[in-house]
């Protein structure tokens, strides 16, 4: 190609600036001006200042190139992820959750009907399509109002008698004034629980008394002394309220396992600093481990602290699993030192209402089912199970999905992003912008003041009390009355085009005792819980690691009784 005609081409992208100059100076140079004409020598007057800059600026390389038409580069960037939701986004495509997902929630929130016509739009030939197998002789729908299950064991004075789908760990801070608002006034007419998350326990927490489940992490929020460290005097203070029905410890979360937090200074209003316990005009840290214990066994004894400071309540941790022997090694220092917790929530790396680096919420973090599997194993192989509830977290909307974990060993399931969108979220994105458009995750008064308390806890509670009911009918369907009675033979997964399991023989299940009774018929299991140790998180050697091998997670599977 010659190189004048090379040059012609590639000066093209200078057309839609020169155009603007044109036209800036046409408009500039007739008189008189009508109307329309002041409307060209302003638009084109200020497309062409915008030009200049683009030319003259270093930042953008795009922008010098094309001047003017090179913005339209960021601004189709800016609406990207409406134009793909509202125009493009299929019904089943998870970002993370669906418009079918949304829907229902939106659906049962308002009590609208969430029936669908003209049958499934998933691909029930496709691979790792699940339903509930039905029965010949279906049950009476249950009261979903029964749908409760006493927590708290031998050690635990003071049980709670908890729904089985409840409120989600979400700190005021993340969420705006009213969300918290809403969300426990909902909880209180459902009769369910709101957990406070690890920012503690606000005064917006406290306005409807609504049950809680207070939720203490590595900062030790609302109990921390001016140095960072646990306060047992002022954690006794509030934990005596009537309405802390459980004190829960964070070990790790399902969005960012392993990662502290800060909220900077400039973000630490004065309604956060008195609910935290933190100074105005510092940032506010939340370490990536406890200060108050090391080990496992001091964890135990850190847990026996906390019943009698809060009087017997019931008293357990959530994690997101990580390392298999650290959990192992927890369970073992409740054999060794006869301390057991009242329950553990098992929360998935597909969970997270907040903001977390890229890495962590892709990366880290074992999915919640498989996560739950391990810690419902390791507990009934300890001789445990029957003495600790298990909690479930990750990505539950539906009667469905709380189903299907109850299956895999979970007492009841707490739901975060679930309850958000019943009081309006619409899943922008926008969570860590201060910009949330529905006025529920910022603390901007402008825009939460969008969300109205009284209407959206009406739909918090719809949203549970929705929920629970087509729970009821769809374990009717399948002969039960409770959800406790739902096993892995009840649920059933395609592995291939012409091939299905039920649950009860794609997995694992232990039976009780055995890691005690040292039976090792499941080699992950059996190795892991020899590595283990009550007074160390770590593995004692390099060894350990190397000597996993080809040992599998799910090596042999088995009923589970």
């Amino acid at each position: 190609m010659p190189r004048r005609h090379e040059k012609r081409l590639s000066l093209r992208r200078y057309i839609p600036f020169g155009l603007c100059v044109a036209a800036t100076a046409a408009a500039a140079l007739y008189t008189p001006r009508p109307a329309w004409l002041w409307v060209v020598l302003i638009a084109g007057g200020a497309l062409t200042l915008l030009g200049i800059y683009d030319l003259l600026q270093r930042s953008h390389s795009v922008r010098r190139n094309y001047p003017v038409t090179g913005n339209f580069r960021w601004l189709f960037e800016a609406i990207r992820p409406e134009i793909r939701q509202y125009l493009i986004e299929g019904d089943n495509d998870e970002a993370p959750f669906s418009r079918s997902q949304r829907s229902l929630v939106y659906a049962r929130a308002k009590n609208e009907s969430s029936e669908r016509a003209f049958g499934t739009l998933r691909d029930v030939y496709g691979n790792g399509y699940e339903f509930i197998a039905h029965s010949a002789r279906p049950a009476p729908p249950a009261d979903p109002a029964s749908f409760r299950i006493p927590i708290g064991n031998d050690q635990c004075e003071r049980p709670y008698s908890a729904s089985i789908f409840n409120i989600s760990a979400m700190s005021f801070g993340s969420l705006s004034a009213n969300a918290i608002r809403a969300l426990n006034k909902g909880a209180q007419m459902g009769g369910f629980a709101h957990d406070t998350g690890e920012g503690s326990i606000s005064r917006y927490h406290r306005e409807h008394g609504g049950d809680l489940i207070w939720e203490l992490g590595s900062g030790y929020f609302g109990c921390r002394t001016a140095d960072g460290n646990f306060d047992p005097d002022g954690f006794a203070e509030r934990a005596s309220s009537d309405q802390v029905r459980m004190i829960e410890i964070k070990l790790s979360q399902g969005a960012k396992p392993g990662h502290g937090g800060i909220l900077p200074a400039a973000k630490v209003t004065h309604e956060i600093s008195l609910a935290r316990g933190v100074p105005m005009g510092e940032d506010c840290l939340s370490p990536a481990r406890h200060r108050a214990f090391s080990t496992p066994i001091e964890m135990m004894e850190f847990v026996a602290r906390l019943r009698t400071l809060s009087g017997g309540k019931p008293v357990g941790f959530k994690l997101c699993l990580g390392h298999p022997w650290e959990f192992m090694g927890i369970v073992k220092a409740m054999r060794e030192t006869g301390i057991v917790p009242d329950f553990v929530v098992v929360d998935g790396a597909e969970g997270g209402t907040g903001a977390s680096p890229l890495e962590f919420s892709d990366h880290i973090g074992a999915p919640l089912r498989e996560g739950l599997l391990f810690a419902h194993n390791t507990l009934v192989g300890a001789g445990l199970r029957d003495r600790i509830r298990i909690g479930a977290a990750g990505k539950i909307v539906s009667a469905f999905d709380i189903a299907a974990v109850m299956a895999l060993g979970a007492d009841w399931t707490n739901a975060g992003r679930g309850f958000m969108f019943a009081v309006g979220c619409i899943q922008s994105l926008t969570c860590n912008t201060n910009k949330c458009p529905t006025g529920v995750a910022t603390q901007d008064p402008s825009r939460q003041r969008a969300l109205v308390v009284d209407d959206k806890a009406t739909r918090v509670c719809n949203f549970h009390r929705n929920t629970l009911a087509a729970l009821s009918e769809m374990i009717a369907a399948a002969g039960l009355e409770h959800p406790s009675q739902i096993r892995p033979h009840h649920l059933v997964r395609r592995v291939g085009g012409t091939e299905i399991r039920l649950f009860s023989q794609l997995h694992v299940f232990l039976e009780p005792g055995a890691l005690i009774d040292d039976r090792g018929d499941h080699d992950f299991y059996s190795h892991a819980w020899h590595l283990a140790r009550p007074d160390r998180f770590e593995l004692p050697s390099a060894e350990g690691y190397r000597s996993f091998g080809d040992i599998r997670f799910d090596a042999l599977p088995a009923e589970r009784g």
